[in-house]
């Protein structure tokens, strides 16, 4: 799936929330950021209108569990998977997280 990568200077402009609220979104695992691009960088599409998507911390957490890095875990949520039809994050912005979570969870 396509997305742009957010820097947290860029995200602290999208939420209208300080940089150390940003963070702390992070350290929640309310977000997860790569750094494969150097300074940490987040999928636009787990925001939604400018706050993160909520059922995305427990999937996240799920993942984290399944023994997920950040980086594994935001390729599964973004790419296709099968027993899904389209990428897990689609899923969960229509609101299906029951189904993305006990997938994610099969993955461990």
């Amino acid at each position: 799936m396509s997305t742009d990568w957010l820097s947290l200077p860029e995200l602290v402009e999208l939420t209208g929330e300080p940089l150390g609220r940003v963070r702390r979104m992070l350290d929640e695992h309310q977000l997860v950021a790569s750094r494969r691009f150097g300074a940490p960088r987040v999928p636009s599409v787990f925001l939604v209108d400018g706050a993160p998507l909520s059922s995305l911390r427990g999937t996240i957490i799920v993942l984290h569990d399944a023994g997920f890095s950040d980086d594994e875990a935001i390729d599964w949520l973004l790419a296709p998977e099968e027993s899904i039809g389209f990428p897990p994050i689609e899923a969960l912005r229509q609101g299906r997280k029951s189904e993305v979570r006990r997938v994610a969870q099969s993955l461990a």
